[in-house]
């Protein structure tokens, strides 16, 4: 059975730092791509961050510059580390794994995958 597990989510200060992490079992996403979603209170989930199976990653305009995405093949993991968060940032985080295809995209329905979600919280 695969699972995605995300970790890592908290509150925290407007300014502040996460790091989110997502382990996955079950099966090797070594040579797929791989992305974080979030969805706001009353809102559509929306892509974030993706990477794909080399590593070049992807991001939405409001995470370039402060978010960074990273993988460690050997431990079947994925990662986001936030920066310089801020309110808008608060939001469920979902990590999701496409069992094909080493590329990324922001589309919801290109990933098989899909972990239960972390909660972040900024304050301001």
């Amino acid at each position: 059975q695969v699972q995605l597990v995300e970790s890592g989510g908290g509150l925290v200060q407007a300014g502040g730092s996460l790091t989110l992490s997502c382990a996955a079992s079950g099966r090797t996403f070594s040579s797929t791509g791989m992305g974080w979603f979030r969805q706001a209170p009353g809102k559509e989930r929306q892509f974030v961050a993706g990477i794909t199976r080399s590593s070049g990653s992807y991001y939405t305009n409001s995470a370039k510059g402060r978010f960074t995405i990273s993988r460690d093949n050997a431990k079947n993991t994925v990662y986001l580390q936030m920066n310089s968060l801020k309110p808008e940032d608060t939001a469920v985080y979902y990590c999701a794994a496409k069992s094909l295809g080493l590329l990324v995209t922001s589309t919801e329905s290109d990933y098989d995958y899909w972990g239960q979600g972390t909660q972040v919280t900024v304050s301001s």
